[in-house]
């Protein structure tokens, strides 16, 4: 019996000393010299493995700038009733629910109840969506569908003021850029869950030195306090990174072609139309058999309804393979990288009233060359 006890013993103490080695195996490493941790140690930033040849492809989308804003108004024009909604610069993706609401109500104050819906892409959908939900009987108008649209260039986060209007015509936009910003919020956290169509991720903001009071990255001109969360200083111990200013807060992803792939489909599966029909001229629009139309082709209205205030921001994005345990959003001085899961994208430009849709390749690797620096600079 004492012998059986001491092999009892001698167990019991091995399965400890094994338990305590699989938990150590599990804690997160520490950063490099100074034992840094990343909120309380349990979360690490690991590096981005940046080169030119993990591009794997370049993009240039075109933002449709509107000076003054978003234009959503009902006009009447011959026989048609115009609804329109487009002008987003960099914050379609982040108002489309918002100002599709703000259509929505005006389409009520029509008495009819089928609709002829221009343009495909992530306003027009969530547009489309809307209407469908109160029981308007839908056709989606469009020259192309998603891969193939402007919306499949964006960046995909929530940037519900980015290059929104101009400063100087905020004032005047501020009241709806709000109801928008306020709605299109709360449904975007009705997604959440959904094939990962969105998710919450941490985005950083690395600099040198302090930015002034000017520097503000995306030309916001608009911000909400009690909508997001705000972005946090972090102390030189609870971040990697060799530079004087750190800022974090947590910001919404879209994860875009399976964002826009399951929208669609939904549109569809509940009764919804989609017609592969170029529109380039009011005659195109008068020949629709539709009395009431929703214009939410974005770039494409602005020859076709001659809106003077409207012009194109490029934007260039590189696509690197994706990285799995990367899964943060950072912007430094001349560059950034968000995370999606079909790549990680890098960028930076926005090119002020230029069609130019043609990459290039000197950005991708000034890019490159800036994130490789800051990268190698990392500690641990």
């Amino acid at each position: 019996m004492e012998r059986r006890a001491f092999f009892l013993k001698a167990g019991l103490a091995g399965l400890l000393v094994g338990t305590e080695g699989i938990v150590s195996c599990t804690q997160p490493r520490l950063y490099g010299d100074k034992n840094f941790y990343i909120n309380k140690g349990v979360t690490m930033i690991p590096k981005l493995k940046l080169s030119s040849d993990r591009i794997i492809k370049e993009t240039v989308g075109l933002r449709p700038f509107r000076e003054s804003g978003p234009r959503v108004e009902k006009i009447e024009l011959g026989s048609k009733t115009i609804v329109h909604n487009y002008g987003h610069g960099g914050s379609g993706w982040s108002l489309s629910w918002g100002t599709g609401n703000q259509a929505r109500e005006l389409v009520k104050t029509t008495p009819y109840k089928e609709v002829a819906l221009l343009g495909c892409g992530t306003v027009g959908i969530a547009t489309a969506t809307l209407l469908q939900e109160s029981g308007y009987k839908v056709t989606i108008y469009t020259k192309d569908v998603p891969p193939n649209v402007t919306s499949n260039l964006a960046t995909g986060t929530w940037s519900p003021s980015s290059r929104v209007c101009l400063p100087e015509k905020g004032e005047a936009y501020k009241d709806k850029w709000e109801d928008a910003c306020r709605y299109s919020f709360k449904r975007m956290q009705m997604s959440l869950g959904l094939n990962d169509i969105i998710e919450w991720g941490d985005e950083y903001r690395v600099m040198k030195n302090e930015p002034g009071p000017r520097n503000n990255p995306g030309s916001e001109v608009f911000h909400l306090e009690d909508l997001a969360p705000d972005w946090k200083r972090l102390h030189d111990k609870d971040h990697p990174f060799k530079a004087d200013y750190v800022v974090r807060k947590s910001n919404m992803i879209f994860n875009i072609p399976s964002y826009l792939n399951f929208h669609l489909n939904n549109f569809l599966l509940r009764g919804g139309k989609v017609k592969i029909q170029p529109i380039t001229s009011l005659d195109d629009i008068d020949a629709l058999p539709e009395k009431l139309v929703v214009n939410c082709m974005g770039l494409g209205a602005k020859e076709i309804f001659n809106d003077e205030e409207m012009y194109p921001i490029s934007g260039q994005l590189a696509c690197l393979v994706p990285q799995t345990e990367v899964n943060y959003k950072l912007a430094t001085n001349g560059a950034y990288f968000i995370t999606r899961k079909d790549g990680i994208y890098l960028g930076g430009t926005g090119k002020v009233n230029s069609w130019d849709t043609t990459p290039d390749r000197s950005e991708t690797e000034k890019w490159v060359s800036i994130l490789s620096d800051l990268m190698k600079e990392m500690k641990g």
